[in-house]
């Protein structure tokens, strides 16, 4: 598939009433027949006007080889958030989506082909635009969660965090200052903040140039500070917690990421990590912020009556 949109104006036509995604316009989806909204995560009509011109094109319309989609944009689209909010398993989809394997299929083309990311940075520029910001961010804020792993995940992609004591996996995230995400990492729970940091901040820089300052907490002190500065022109800031506090104690820009992580513990697919491939780990938590910045898109703006 192309990494790129396309506008959806045009003469419609019956199929297009129906339903405007490209697959029905273009494709085979007209053969199979429309579903009803039914369940709390399917797309509202305002969420899909919102989201449709972000959707990458096929690859059988660049030319690029492939048979034309055979089921409905907005069908797959509401069958990976139905799994990914209410925590299913892949064979358990309701009949009412199309077939489970065919959903499948598409959720590992989008993650193979980085079209998640690449729908989900586009939301997020939007968002931030609606908000009267920047479409790309200049200050970052970079944090940890550890996560237990479920059985299927395997020993080379599992280790134990002795500071949490957790026995799974480890979510490494770069979010801007509205807690949207920028860029994920998932490791074994075993590998230390500072090293995965190095990797991961490199990639942030590559895509968001404008950044300038990150903050984190006390885990990522040491090389890595000069390290940021003279690989990536970037200021690693470090928040401290005072040795005089006690109990819960919200941090200034800390409490940034931390909401992003509260956001991923709703969905219940990421409240254990249940995926074979950290790949597959890494797209979850990139759908789950994609439904949050669709919710946000769709809501009437401030100014609106």
């Amino acid at each position: 598939m192309s990494k790129s949109s396309v506008s959806m104006s045009g003469p419609s036509s019956l199929v297009t009433r129906e339903c405007d995604c490209l697959a029905h316009r273009f494709g085979n989806a007209a053969d199979h027949p429309m579903r009803e909204r039914r369940y709390p995560t399917d797309l509202t009509d305002a969420q899909w006007a919102a989201v449709r011109p972000l959707l990458p094109v096929p690859g059988w319309m660049q030319g690029r080889g492939g048979r034309p989609e055979a089921y409905c944009h907005r069908a797959m689209l509401d069958a990976v958030g139905y799994l990914v909010d209410n925590g299913i398993k892949w064979r358990a989809m309701p009949v009412d989506f199309p077939p489970w394997d065919r959903v499948y299929a598409f959720f590992r083309r989008w993650c193979e082909n980085a079209l998640i990311t690449e729908f989900h940075d586009r939301l997020r520029g939007r968002v931030r635009e609606r908000l009267g910001g920047d479409s790309e961010p200049t200050v970052a804020v970079i944090d940890s969660q550890s996560i237990k792993a479920d059985a299927v995940v395997g020993r080379d992609s599992r280790g134990f965090d002795g500071g949490k004591l957790i026995n799974g996996r480890k979510r490494h995230v770069v979010v801007d200052t509205l807690g949207m995400l920028l860029g994920v990492r998932v490791t074994s729970a075993d590998m230390g903040d500072r090293a995965i940091a190095q990797v991961l901040l490199a990639q942030v820089a590559a895509t968001h140039h404008r950044i300038a300052l990150v903050w984190a907490d006390g885990g990522y002190t040491g090389s890595l500070i000069e390290h940021c500065l003279t690989a990536f022109g970037q200021v690693l800031a470090i928040v401290k917690r005072s040795d005089t506090m006690r109990g819960f104690v919200v941090l200034p820009k800390r409490w940034i990421v931390e909401r992003c992580f509260a956001h991923l513990m709703r969905s219940r697919r990421l409240v254990r990590d249940f995926e074979r491939r950290t790949t597959s780990a890494e797209a979850m938590i990139y759908w789950s912020m994609t439904w949050l910045m669709i919710r946000r898109l769709a809501r009437p703006h401030p100014g609106q009556g």
